[in-house]
C-alpha cells in the first residue's frame, strides 16, 4: 500500500485556503497569471524549484526521490470560465465575467496538497513531475502544452489527473480502463448555389430545401452507419440561411458538433459527414464545402495505469469508495491529449449527489474532498514509481 498518510487537519485548512484564494480569483485560458503566480509561490515554500511560461502561463515543478527509479506525472487545470458568479459566498468571484464553475480551483489546490506529502518524504526512488495546466476550459491548453514540449523537456512513465464529479457520492472514486470521456470536434458545411426570386423556384438551386434534406439525412449518421456498439453523438447546433421574405438564398450554412468513445468512430463520424454532405449537394446540383475541426480526443485510460489507479484508491479508502464499472461520459477533457504522449489515467472523485453541475453558476467546489484528493494523488505517484516498467533516467 503507497504509504502517504492524510493530511493533518492545519494542513486540511491550509489547502481549503488556497482553494477559497483561488475561487476568488478566477482567471480564464491562457490569462491565469495571478493563479501560476499563486502556485509557484507556494511550491517554492515547498522547496521546490517551479518552472513557468510552459504553454504560457503553465507551472511544472519536480519532486526527486532517490536516484534511478521511474518519473511519474501528476496534472491539475488551472482555468476559470468565462461565466458571471451569482452566489454570496464570501470568497466569490472578484473578477467580472471570471468564474470557477468547474472546480479547478480545488484541481488545483489538491495538486498543491499532493506536492506538500510529496515534498516531506522523498524516500521513494524516481522522481514526480507536477503539471499545471492551463486553458482546459475550450482553448487546448493540454495540447499546447504537449507542443511546447512538456513530455520532451519532463519525460514520463505515466501520468495522472484527478476531476471532480457532481453526481457521484462525496469522496468516491471512479475509474475505469479505456474510454472515461468522449472526443469532441466541430464542423460547418455550406451549400451553394444559384439563389433567386421565391416566386420562380424552377429557375433557382433551393438551398433551403436541401440544407433541410441535409440536417436530416446527418441524423442518420449515429443510428445507421456506426455499429450500435459504438456510443456516439452528432448534433446539428446552427443553421443559418437567407433571411429575406421574397428571397431564396444562395447559401445555406448548418453547423455542428461530433462526440466519439473510440478513434475508429471518430474517424468515421467526420468520412460520413463528408460523403453525406457531398451526397445531398449533387443530387440538387449544388456544392458542398465541409469543414471538419478536430478540436480534442477521447479521453483513453491505459488499462494498467487504470487498474492500478482503482487499487490505489481502494487500499486508501476501501472498496465500497471506489467504483471501476460505469458508462463513459459524452463530455470532452483535453488530458487526453497527455494521454496520446503517455500512458496514464483520468480519475473522478465525487462531490456530491445532489451537487449542482459543472459550468453552473451555483457551483461550488466541495472542500469536503480537498485533502482525500491530495492524498489520492501522492498515491497515484507513489504506486505509478513503484510500478515495473521502462524508465526515464
Amino acid at each position: 500500500m503507497p504509504s502517504i498518510r492524510a493530511l493533518t487537519e492545519a494542513e486540511a485548512n491550509g489547502l481549503r485556503e488556497h482553494r477559497h484564494w483561488l475561487h476568488a480569483h478566477p482567471e480564464i485560458a491562457f490569462k491565469e497569471h495571478l493563479t501560476a503566480a499563486h502556485v509557484a509561490q507556494e511550491l517554492e515554500r515547498l522547496g521546490l524549484v517551479p518552472e513557468r511560461g510552459l504553454a504560457g502561463t503553465g507551472v511544472v515543478a519536480t519532486i526527486e526521490g532517490r536516484p534511478g527509479g521511474r518519473t511519474v506525472g501528476l496534472r491539475a487545470d488551472m482555468d476559470g470560465l468565462p461565466i458571471e458568479e451569482t452566489g454570496t459566498l464570501p470568497y466569490a468571484s472578484r473578477h467580472p465575467g471570471a468564474m470557477h464553475a468547474c472546480g479547478h480551483d480545488g484541481h488545483t489546490a489538491m495538486l498543491l496538497g499532493a506536492a506538500r506529502l510529496l515534498a516531506e518524504d522523498r524516500s521513494f526512488a524516481g522522481r514526480v513531475h507536477l503539471v499545471f495546466q492551463p486553458a482546459e476550459e475550450t482553448e487546448g491548453g493540454g495540447r499546447v502544452m504537449v507542443e511546447d514540449g512538456l513530455f520532451r523537456r519532463y519525460p514520463m512513465d505515466a501520468i495522472f489527473a484527478l476531476h471532480n464529479w457532481p453526481g457521484i457520492a462525496t469522496g468516491r472514486v471512479a475509474v475505469r480502463a479505456g474510454a472515461m470521456m468522449a472526443s469532441f470536434d466541430v464542423f460547418e458545411i455550406t451549400l451553394a448555389g444559384k439563389g433567386g426570386h421565391a416566386a420562380m423556384p424552377h429557375r433557382v438551386d433551393d438551398v433551403v430545401v436541401a440544407g433541410c434534406e441535409l440536417v436530416a439525412a446527418l441524423q442518420t449518421v449515429v443510428s445507421r452507419r456506426l455499429d450500435p456498439s459504438d456510443a456516439a453523438v452528432l448534433s446539428v447546433t446552427g443553421v443559418q440561411s437567407g433571411g429575406t421574405w421574397n428571397v431564396l438564398p444562395d447559401v445555406f450554412v448548418l453547423r455542428g458538433s461530433c462526440r466519439a468513445l473510440s478513434h475508429g468512430t471518430r474517424a468515421g463520424l467526420e468520412k460520413s459527414i463528408r460523403t453525406i454532405a457531398d451526397g445531398v449537394a449533387a443530387a440538387h446540383g449544388l456544392s458542398a464545402k465541409v469543414e471538419y475541426e478536430r478540436r480534442v480526443p477521447a479521453t483513453i485510460n491505459e488499462p494498467h495505469c487504470a487498474r492500478m489507479a482503482a487499487q490505489t484508491a481502494v487500499e486508501i479508502f476501501g472498496s465500497d469508495r471506489v467504483e471501476t464499472e460505469f458508462a463513459a461520459t459524452m463530455a470532452g477533457e483535453d488530458f487526453a491529449f497527455m494521454l496520446e504522449r503517455c500512458p496514464g489515467a483520468y480519475l473522478w472523485i465525487g462531490v456530491g449527489e445532489e451537487h449542482a453541475p459543472l459550468h453552473s453558476q451555483a457551483y461550488d467546489f466541495n472542500d469536503a474532498v480537498l485533502g482525500d484528493g491530495a492524498r489520492l494523488l501522492a498515491a497515484l505517484a507513489i504506486a505509478s514509481l513503484r510500478t515495473t516498467g521502462r524508465t526515464t533516467a
